[in-house]
């Protein structure tokens, strides 16, 4: 197969003699942005991440085969892959061990309020705190039940935590308590001491999540993306790691609104070996 490979692939050119040995041509462009390196009526197939938000998908006639870097499908339009039956992969499972850690992580340094015994230490002052939260039964929802969802409940349910997700498909998933339907989403979410948006992002579920719903004493973790959250008149405390727009705007009053980190959660050093294995895996398996 012609392949166009993006640097969205940190280790693209590490595996390129193992593709090129399979029986692929390759072409390299480092940059979604820039100009390709190729003639687009090459191409036959794309390993990428944001490439159509560049240059349009109509442009490669041949295209038949999509494999992403990200788990999202929000930036293809998927009106076309569909209409044209190409093919097309995202990158599952690579990105949910870092999440789930990263989620965990953050809830847990804001009940156990490590920041504070930093700056404590800082000022060398020896002063307990009193008011340190238990993981253990508190009622957590996670909105999606999809690879990350789960990696995120397994890990709440080792700390006692009741897990419920809510998910457009009701099934029974070994790491939740419980899985109900999207009708259910906001009295879950008015009961909730945790809530973490894993969805991903479609029509559907833009603006979804109502921070509004969560009691003041919540924690609402979103790690998805960030208009599936609605964060009009939110009175409990917003852990963001996605915007609807990034960077972050300097002047954005999120900055003082949340705690904030910069798109950073799917970042774990057992990503590059899970994304080659799907990579491999998925032009193994190709029909195309």
């Amino acid at each position: 197969m012609n392949l166009l490979i993006t640097g969205a692939w940190n280790e693209a050119e590490k595996h390129f003699p193992l593709l090129t040995e399979s029986g692929h041509s390759l072409c390299f462009l480092q940059q979604e942005k820039d100009p390709l390196p190729c003639d687009p009526a090459w191409v036959e197939g794309v390993i990428c991440n944001g490439l159509f938000l560049y240059h349009a998908i109509e442009s490669f006639p041949r295209l038949r085969y999509i494999q992403l870097t990200s788990a999202g499908f929000d930036r293809v339009p998927m009106d076309y892959v569909r209409e044209k039956r190409i093919e097309i992969h995202n990158a599952r499972g690579v990105y949910s061990v870092p999440m789930a850690e990263f989620v965990l992580a953050s809830v847990l340094e804001r009940y156990k309020e490590l920041s504070l015994f930093r700056a404590q230490q800082e000022e060398h002052l020896w002063k307990k705190r009193r008011g340190l939260r238990e993981l253990a039964g508190k009622k957590v929802v996670i909105v999606g039940c999809g690879d990350v969802g789960a990696a995120c409940a397994k890990r709440f349910q080792a700390f006692d935590a009741s897990v419920v997700g809510v998910n457009r498909t009701v099934r029974e998933v070994s790491s939740f308590d419980a899985v109900v339907g999207m009708d259910s989403l906001e009295d879950e979410l008015q009961s909730a001491d945790i809530a973490v948006v894993t969805v991903a992002l479609t029509d559907e579920t833009r603006g979804l999540v109502k921070a509004r719903l969560l009691k003041p004493d919540a924690i609402l973790v979103n790690i998805s993306r960030g208009a599936t959250v609605d964060l009009t008149d939110a009175r409990c405390e917003l852990l963001l790691d996605v915007f609807e727009n990034e960077p972050l705007e300097e002047q954005s009053e999120l900055w003082d609104r949340a705690i904030i980190t910069p798109h950073n959660s799917f970042v774990g050093d057992g990503n590059a070996d899970r994304l080659w294995h799907v990579i491999r895996e998925n032009l193994e398996r190709s029909h195309t």
